[in-house]
């Protein structure tokens, strides 16, 4: 069964999904979306069933839609379930098919409040406390909670749909919107994504939102209340995608907007096609964030047109994207700005590492997920050990000059298809032999093994340029060589005024590689800088965490309203781990959690249960 993705039930080798239709209803009050999915499909092999997957769904009746438009009815079956991936849906056909033969079938279904795809919030979970609202996110393995559907990345598909919403909500999708029509109480928006996608890319979110026009292929959304800031936060969204279409190719997906959602959303930005969700934590006010958009931006071609083909070879999408967000950020703002998110990165890539363990198969840059939850495996190491990885390459095989051609070809030769690392690795080879071949060398000089299956840190160090860095490490050390004799009157507000997030960011993380620190040298830093109510949260949690690490509660209050505020994964699982380990943290963690449980993100509060080992 797991011939090409282990983390399916599907029957993968032997029917493929080229569309699928869903007429959905959304039910506040159940708390549920029911309605029917319709699916296209075609046989690879000679089979009688069709299985899908599908997680926390009351199933209904299937049918076959034969060549007439006439319906036959289609026994179910779904006594194989999964601890992790769910419940088998096979659906009996009533003769084989053969190899190339096309069918449809209809699946009737409505989804459960447990389903790990959608939260559904309350009117006072919103900016607007007026209207309910509700989103999907369904990376890795949770569409299965959404519809009945080959949960595979390796399975690439076009979908359509109708949604009926309550008045006056608005529904969008990771599609083009094709219109809306009333129906007495209810609004139906249609959607269609005429370009293949993997069934984590479908998305769907319902509230009272608000739009504003960025540019004619480009808009922001939000609730109401929320949208003149987030309008100007976001302002430079076109310029972004311009200039990651002269990095990479012309961008194929028709618009690009932005949702900005509530604060529950367990991500930075989910990359779902035509429409990135994104965390309302990149709302600085300074725009200083928006680096996330190139990340996202730059999915529309790693992840999203070139796609993994199945979670084991992740890094094949963030990875990737890493890199490409980098040569983005180069590109718009300077080289330093590209060296200094390559240094945070691997600080990043350590830490997760640590807590994972050198030794454990998950860090892998490929692991093995037979029997793995992928959402267990989730950490920065596809994305920074990957693009670790192809910067190494770029340096070795001699700078982008030589390395952005390849590149291209790489997302030309691909797109539309889902692969795997050995695919990726056959055209790194095949292209230097066609292109230069006294670059194959080199290739063959690399410890692959090393790179792709050990785990741990990459086998090779890259060397990043230090003069970004200069001046806040050196600062940070004026501050630990201060410390002998509490010599902190000579610190001003100004000596990080003119650092930039990133900067800020390095210095906090060169003092928590000292920690734990005096308490009265962390007062002397907080009142000098102000970081305890700091707006941007990126600095903010690294200033907590570097105080958590040295047991310093006077920032107890803070970081419970940074974990009352915000459901952010990135922030919210450090800060419970954290907490939890100080001394005096550890109820207040647990007690925390407990209550903020229902605010957070179904995603969200399994890992943190798990981190907490409650």
């Amino acid at each position: 069964m797991f011939e090409i993705d282990p983390n399916s039930q599907a029957n993968l080798t032997e029917i493929a999904t080229e569309h699928v239709h869903l007429d959905l209803a959304v039910d506040f009050a159940g708390t549920k979306l029911e309605g029917t999915a319709v699916y296209r499909l075609v046989a690879l092999l000679p089979t009688q069933e069709v299985v899908l997957d599908t997680a926390h769904l009351k199933l209904g009746g299937a049918r076959l839609k034969l060549i007439d438009g006439s319906l036959v009815p289609l026994e179910i079956d779904t006594n194989s379930i999964h601890e992790i991936y769910g419940t088998a849906l096979r659906v009996l056909l009533p003769e084989p098919v053969a190899a190339g033969d096309k069918l449809t079938i209809e699946v009737d279904y409505e989804t459960s409040p447990d389903s790990g795809a959608i939260q559904f919030l309350t009117p006072e979970q919103t900016l607007g406390k007026s209207h309910p609202y509700l989103f999907t996110q369904c990376e890795e393995i949770h569409a299965r909670s959404l519809l009945p559907c080959q949960d595979s990345p390796s399975v690439k598909i076009s979908y359509s749909a109708n949604v009926r919403v309550p008045k006056p909500l608005t529904a969008l999708m990771s599609a083009i919107a094709t219109g809306s029509r009333n129906e007495g109480n209810s609004t139906v928006f249609s959607f269609e994504q005429q370009t293949t996608i993997p069934s984590y890319l479908i998305a769907l979110v319902v509230g009272n939102l608000a739009s504003a026009k960025i540019s004619d292929r480009c808009a922001v959304w939000s609730e109401p209340e929320n949208i003149d800031a987030c309008a100007w936060e976001f302002a430079e969204m076109e310029t972004i995608l311009q200039t990651a279409e002269d990095v990479i190719s012309p961008y194929l997906w028709g618009r690009y907007d932005l949702l900005v959602l509530p604060p529950s959303f367990p991500y930075g930005g989910m990359e779902n096609p035509c429409l990135t969700f994104v965390t309302p934590t990149l709302l600085a006010g300074d725009r200083s964030l928006t680096d996330v958009i190139a990340h996202e931006i730059a999915h529309s071609w790693s992840g999203n047109l070139v796609t993994a083909k199945n979670w084991e070879h992740f890094w094949l999408n963030e990875g990737w994207t890493t890199f490409f967000e980098r040569k983005i950020v180069s590109r718009l703002s300077g080289e330093d700005a590209r060296q200094l998110s390559c240094v945070i990165g691997e600080a990043d890539l350590l830490e997760s590492i640590d807590f994972y363990g050198k030794d454990n198969p998950l860090t892998a840059l490929v692991p093995k997920l037979d029997g793995v939850d992928p959402d267990d495996a989730y950490s920065t190491v596809p994305y920074d050990k990957g693009a670790h990885l192809l910067y190494y390459l770029e340096h070795l095989l001699g700078g982008p000059a030589v390395f952005e051609p390849y590149m291209r070809s790489y997302i030309q030769t691909y797109q539309g298809r889902s692969i795997g690392t050995e695919d990726w690795k056959s055209h790194l080879f095949s292209y230097f032999t066609s292109n230069d071949s006294a670059k194959v060398e080199l290739l063959n000089s690399i410890e692959w093994d090393k790179w792709l299956t050990a785990p741990g840190m990459p086998p090779v160090s890259n060397y990043y340029d230090e003069r970004p860095q200069k001046a806040c490490l050196a600062l940070a050390d004026r501050w630990l060589n201060a410390a002998s004799d509490c010599a902190y009157d000579q610190f001003l507000p100004t000596d990080i005024e003119e650092f930039s997030t990133m900067q800020r960011v390095i210095f906090l993380s060169r003092l928590a590689d000292s920690a734990p620190l005096q308490s009265s040298m962390l007062a002397a830093i907080d009142s000098t800088y102000k970081l305890t109510g700091y707006r941007n949260c990126e600095v903010r949690f690294g200033w907590l965490a570097l105080a958590l690490k040295s047991n310093y509660m006077d920032v107890s209050s803070a970081v419970v309203n940074m974990l009352s505020t915000q459901g952010r994964m990135k922030y919210t699982r450090p800060l419970y781990r954290l907490l939890h380990a100080c001394p005096d943290g550890r109820s207040l963690a647990e007690q925390t959690f407990l209550r903020m449980r229902d605010f957070y993100h179904p995603i969200c509060a399994r890992m943190v249960e798990k981190d907490l080992g409650l």
